[in-house]
């Protein structure tokens, strides 16, 4: 067993992490933050106009001073960005301050499940398909690096793999209560 202050998903986009989460977090009595619209919320932009005016440094910038003030919280499931691995500070929070959850996720599933979104800045480019094969060869071994326990997504329907997730997570994590 496995105790930590929150529990942590860690995935590309299109693994599940905000459907699979808001699940998760119900059956655990978590509150369920989503690091995205944490980020929405504070500067009042949309992740799209933050790339736009700012560039993914500017924006990773921001998401790394939400993800350390949300870690500093306990009783939660945070769902982070996509991107949210590749600040080595992040990856060190996330350890320090959760269980961590990889939820794996083919490209070809990604292509499925994203169809046309548009509100995913980084993908909003004709070679899809590639962009995201380049993010899996940069971020996949950095997903690996935090996690505690990795499911493959792929196959499931969000319920079926919330309930995967939930008998895994009874054997292996132990939300731990902190004095405030």
């Amino acid at each position: 067993m496995n105790p930590a202050p929150n529990l942590i998903l860690v995935g590309p986009t299109g693994a599940g992490k905000t459907s699979i989460g808001k699940r998760v977090a119900e059956r655990f009595g978590l509150a369920f933050v989503d690091a995205d619209q944490a980020i929405v919320e504070r500067t009042g932009a949309s992740i799209a106009t933050l790339f736009e005016h700012m560039g993914e440094a500017g924006f990773r910038e921001r998401e790394k001073a939400v993800l350390h003030d949300l870690l500093a919280g306990h009783g939660q499931l945070v769902s982070t960005g996509g991107g949210a691995v590749l600040d080595a500070e992040n990856r060190m929070w996330m350890k320090q301050r959760g269980y961590v959850v990889y939820l794996r996720v083919s490209v070809e599933a990604q292509l499925k499940r994203l169809g046309r979104c548009t509100n995913r800045p980084l993908l909003q480019r004709a070679d899809r398909e590639q962009v995201l094969h380049d993010m899996a060869v940069t971020r996949e071994p950095l997903y690996r690096e935090v996690a505690d326990l990795t499911l493959d997504t792929v196959g499931l329907s969000p319920p079926e793999a919330t309930a995967r997730l939930t008998q895994l997570l009874a054997h292996r994590w132990q939300p731990i209560e902190e004095n405030a």
